[in-house]
């Protein structure tokens, strides 16, 4: 009976034990996401402010408000509160989003130029949202740069070089397939909800397959592989479902926009 009671004894406390550790909480316990959080704060900061000091920042008030103008339909849809977006505008040829820890989102003026209609814009600012609100951007540079690496350009030593390394990455690089497939219907989405029409965005992915030979300025197009494909797999997913076509500012402020962006 003795041996019998200490097994019980035994068994019991092992489950409290069990017990309470599934209780815990280890992210707050051990401040993974506070820490986290903080590193993504000053990794984005430190990041935008590099671009800021080598870049052509563009600051005219009309393409600011503009582009304000065709991102705010897709938050206020989808309960993404604007201003926790830092969006900046770049003038360079590239055809070139992206987006930045912290929730900066960088659009280079090659690429409002580039596009053929508004609602094709909005998809690709829609995608590199998504990647935003997914939290994408940090899950790729700790993949492909490693979490102590990336702390390290917080504290000194060779920060500059990583700085340069975190901006190469996410700038010219695809991320996972399935993370680009996410943030692919993420924006599709986005866009429904929004009573904008996702198939224009379908068509500048067949504009990238059409491609021959990518111009190495298409960076956007460049680093994101299996265009047809995408294309392919939107249309699919958007097949059957009543889309709406509201144009969220006109065709001619739509041409007085990307004509201010190419005389950047």
């Amino acid at each position: 009976m003795k041996i019998a009671a200490q097994g019980l004894a035994i068994v019991f406390t092992v489950f409290l034990i069990w017990f309470g550790l599934s209780q815990l909480d280890y992210v707050s316990f051990f401040k993974v996401k506070q820490n986290g959080q903080d590193l993504e704060t000053a990794l984005g900061e430190l990041i935008w402010d590099e671009i800021a000091k080598t870049e052509d920042v563009v600051l005219n008030d009309s393409l600011v408000k503009t582009l304000d103008k065709l991102i705010n339909p897709l938050c206020e849809a989808n309960g993404i509160e604007r201003d926790s977006l830092k969006v900046h505008i770049i003038e360079k040829d590239e055809i070139n989003a992206f987006a930045l820890p912290n929730n900066h989102l960088v659009v280079y003026t090659g690429l409002i130029v580039d596009c053929k209609n508004q609602q094709a814009l909005q998809g690709v600012l829609g995608h590199e949202i998504a990647h935003i609100e997914n939290k994408h951007v940090m899950k790729k540079l700790s993949k492909e740069i490693g979490f102590s690496v990336l702390l390290s350009a917080t504290t000194g030593g060779k920060a500059g070089e990583v700085l340069k390394e975190i901006f190469r990455t996410l700038s010219s690089s695809a991320y996972d397939r399935s993370l680009e497939k996410e943030a692919d219907i993420t924006s599709v989405d986005y866009m429904i909800a929004a009573d904008i029409d996702p198939k224009p965005l379908a068509d500048f992915m067949y504009q990238m397959a059409l491609e021959n030979q990518m111009p190495k300025e298409m960076y956007w197009i460049a680093s994101h592989p299996e265009s047809e494909a995408r294309a392919q797999y939107i249309l699919e997913y958007i097949k059957g479902k009543k889309l709406k076509s509201k144009a969220t500012i006109t065709e001619k402020e739509w041409q007085a926009f990307q004509k201010l962006a190419e005389q950047q």
